[in-house]
């Protein structure tokens, strides 16, 4: 079984930063794309951000310029640096694992989510 495991929300204030971490654990040969989406009560979940394991990037308009995604490959982890955070940004931040491959096939995993608060 595999888990994606979240951490880094929280309360900031706007103009301010914060680091989200994911680690995906379980029996994984390799990951083929990690990302990050948010979704905000009443509205779908959309992408923020994505990485491949090649590290290839890719980023909602939104974010350009503010958001940086990496990951680890040795330790099946991505993360999401956030700055300038402005209260639009406030929202459930879910982490995604694509492609991930086990010894029982292919699978896609969601972490629980953690929620970013931008307000003053």
């Amino acid at each position: 079984q595999v888990q994606l495991v979240e951490s880094g929300g929280g309360l900031v204030q706007p103009g301010g930063s914060l680091r989200l971490s994911c680690a995906a654990s379980g029996s994984i040969f390799s990951i083929s794309v990690m990302g990050w989406y948010r979704q905000v009560p009443g509205k779908e979940r959309d992408l923020v951000a994505a990485i491949t394991r090649g590290g290839r990037t890719n980023y909602a308009d939104s974010v350009k310029g503010r958001f940086t995604i990496s990951r680890d490959n040795a330790k099946n982890t991505v993360y999401l640096q956030m700055n300038s955070l402005k209260p639009d940004d406030t929202a459930v931040y879910y982490c995604n694992a694509a492609d991930v491959v086990t010894p029982d096939g292919y699978l896609e995993v969601w972490g629980q989510g953690t929620l970013v608060t931008v307000s003053s």
